[in-house]
């Protein structure tokens, strides 16, 4: 077991009062596996992946435990993640491309990081440069300033520089988002690579974008409005969704080949609930076209067949029906 998630819950503290953008997250993610973490835009995704690494004002963590590798992760403490963070769980962040220091040298940038974690720079430059190496960069990269590099090039520097140290588990959140189309394609072959290469072991895809999910994930995780909504492996998601929203999300979805005429995109109707105040019960019931008195209550998340979870009602009653 990599990955153990148990009922997290994480509010941001506002004047207004809390947002509640996380509420009773419970999953896994195996030993080598790849799970893409998918929804709208504000339902969750990188409140999920902040939680695990960098848990800080103004949110605040309301209950939950994360499990690593067997031992428990304190994620509610910021001095103690910090033996944590790089070593045992890293990640590349949301617009990775502007994490890099632009007045200090690419080199400069990763000596001070591992430096900081007590490990030579010069003991790991040889594997340094194999990286590199692997990734397609030169090595005069080190000693170039980030404003010197393409888009593609710095979002590979920041991959190389997140793993550098074997993590177990990496989070990479959006890391296509202002790529090109065939960036986008090198950077997510890499991303795979870096498990096959075993610079880590397992890997969170952070994204709104499902054919890329489709592509490189082995599971994937639907969010909606802060609650988890459907787990299941890659095929399951997109072939046979169980959940109305994922169903509505991935009909909304364009397929190669087909032309407009042929097929118009449905959309979802509706828009997102506020999460200062959202309804209660299943947050996606006023936009479900299946939703019914029961809806009222928050329903459960749990397994209906093998490896695949959902958070429904009325898939509920056909399931047991069945």
């Amino acid at each position: 077991m990599s990955l153990q998630v148990e009922e997290l819950t994480v509010y941001y503290q506002t004047l207004k009062g809390d947002v509640r953008a996380l509420e009773e997250a419970t999953f896994r993610v195996a030993d080598g596996e790849i799970m893409g973490l998918a929804g709208e835009s504000g339902c969750g995704k990188s409140t999920l992946a902040n939680s695990l690494i960098l848990l800080k004002p103004p949110m605040r963590l309301v209950k939950g435990r994360v499990t690593l590798d067997g031992e428990e992760l304190p994620i509610h403490d910021m001095e103690r993640m910090n033996s944590y963070r790089f070593e045992r769980i890293s990640i590349i962040p949301q617009y990775a491309m502007n994490a890099l220091n632009p007045t200090q040298k690419i080199g400069k940038i990763i000596a001070d990081l591992v430096r900081w974690r007590q490990v030579d720079f010069d003991d790991i430059l040889p594997e340094l440069k194999r990286r590199l190496d692997l990734v397609h960069l030169s090595y005069d990269v080190l000693d170039m300033y980030p404003i010197e590099l393409s888009g593609g090039m710095k979002q590979r520097v920041v991959m190389v520089l997140s793993t550098l140290l074997n993590p177990s588990l990496l989070l990479a959140d959006e890391i296509t988002s202002a790529l090109d189309v065939s960036s986008q394609k090198a950077v997510m072959e890499m991303l795979v690579s870096f498990r096959g290469w075993e610079f880590v072991r397992s890997v969170i895809v952070i994204t709104h974008d499902l054919s890329i999910l489709y592509q490189v994930a082995d599971s994937i995780l639907i969010m909606y409005a802060g609650q988890l909504a459907e787990k299941a492996s890659t095929v399951a998601i997109i072939r046979a969704p169980r959940h109305p929203y994922t169903r509505m999300l991935i009909s909304s979805l364009p397929e190669v080949g087909v032309k407009h005429a042929e097929r118009r995109l449905t959309g979802i109707p509706g828009t997102p609930p506020l999460l200062l105040n959202p309804p209660e019960g299943c947050r996606f019931r006023e936009r479900c076209p299946v939703a019914f008195e029961k809806c009222v209550d928050v329903p459960p998340f749990i397994q209906i067949e093998p490896g695949h979870f959902v958070a429904c009602w009325k898939e509920f009653e056909t399931n047991a029906r069945a």
